[in-house]
């Protein structure tokens, strides 16, 4: 399956995998470097971490989560000149230096 966008999601700014975006739906992979790492924390509870390809027809909520709400959605539209139903090429957007531990970066 061909990817059409992808992103390197980060843990605490170490890469912890990568996230896309192909045909069927939506699919998460945790790098094997971060696996082998003793210290390395799954990016969410619903994504625990595994070698396995983790899949959904859907962005998984986890990710969903990550897209602001409101007038920063609002302003982030306006810039970037996105449409509100493209959740997301809104994570690649807005996802880079988030609130929390968890960052999404597009890969050009």
């Amino acid at each position: 399956m061909m990817a059409y966008r992808r992103g390197t999601v980060r843990y605490q700014g170490e890469m912890a995998g990568i996230r896309e975006e192909y045909e069927g739906g939506y699919r998460f992979t945790y790098d094997v470097d971060y696996l082998n790492n003793p210290e390395a924390e799954p990016v969410s509870r619903t994504l625990p971490l595994d070698q396995q390809i983790w899949e959904s027809t859907t962005l998984f909520s986890f990710f969903d989560g990550l897209i602001p709400e409101g007038w920063l959605l609002a302003i982030a539209l306006t810039v970037w000149k996105l449409e509100r139903r493209d959740r997301f090429g809104l994570l690649l957007s807005v996802s880079k230096d988030p609130v929390g531990a968890v960052s999404v970066e597009a890969i050009p």
